[in-house]
């Protein structure tokens, strides 16, 4: 089982877009995928068109488990309308954990053990993050074999790559296994200098970690949201869902090559 996190402490790079069209791409390889919607906004959850109001149950009660075991986290995932792919969804109670349980030992591997309890039951697991660093982040990538970093192609967008990039190197000291890091171009625009140059910079400073392509603005990436549909079964032949194709082949080579 694969497990990757999609992170960025920067919002509005991406970060659901590029869960929910992998999560669509790979369960048309008859890929099993849960997907883990650890951001209390709940925009994964939303997008799926599950309420996180009123949802039978949520990645918060998770950290209510007296034990983490596969029986006990099985309840917690629901099925989504799509073939293949499950989510386990938030609820905004997770804004509170950091400030409840945020210095209770262990915290930070709950997720890990339930991930690890269900190794036998999905081929991968998308971790949706929220923009900030804290308990459910540590979660996520504590969890993580590969922590992917959509990035939008502006300047602003280098700050936020800075201080990800950051995090992780703190992150990583703690995981003698380390996990692997992918940064991911989105928003492209080959029209604009802005894009352009971006592009250009984050190919100079992160050599070893960028994709070398990019995801350009697509509108069919709105229209799928608006149909709660993953964009590769909404528009499959749109130029976002081939740039996200190209991406998912990309991983699975470097996931073979680092066996």
């Amino acid at each position: 089982m694969k497990i990757w996190s999609i992170a960025n402490q920067k919002g509005g790079v991406g970060k659901t877009t590029t869960t929910v069209t992998l999560a669509g791409l790979l369960s048309e390889r008859k890929k099993r995928v849960l997907l883990v919607d650890t951001d209390p906004h709940a925009s994964l959850t939303t997008y799926l068109k599950f309420d996180s109001d009123s949802v039978p149950a949520s990645l918060f009660d998770l950290f209510q488990l007296p034990e983490v075991t596969r029986s006990a986290v099985q309840p917690l995932i629901l099925n989504t309308a799509f073939e293949n792919i499950d989510i386990i969804p938030a609820h905004m109670s997770l804004a509170t954990l950091d400030r409840v349980m945020g210095s209770r030992g262990g915290m930070g591997l709950v997720l890990k053990k339930a991930l690890d309890s269900l190794i036998d039951d999905y081929d991968y697991v998308l971790i949706d993050c929220p923009p900030v660093l804290g308990v459910m982040m540590v979660n996520a990538l504590a969890a993580s074999d590969r922590i992917l970093i959509p990035v939008q192609t502006e300047f602003l967008a280098m700050k936020g790559l800075e201080r990800m990039m950051r995090t992780l190197q703190i992150m990583q000291k703690s995981r003698p296994s380390g996990f692997k890091v992918s940064i991911v171009p989105t928003m492209y625009d080959k029209r604009t200098r802005a894009s352009l140059q971006t592009l250009q910079e984050l190919k100079m400073r992160f050599p070893d970690q960028i994709w070398a392509s990019a995801v350009p603005i697509d509108t069919k990436f709105r229209d799928a949201s608006m149909k709660h549909m993953p964009p590769s079964l909404f528009a499959r032949n749109c130029r976002g869902v081939f740039a996200y194709k190209t991406l998912l082949n990309y991983l699975e080579r470097l996931d073979q090559d680092e066996r």
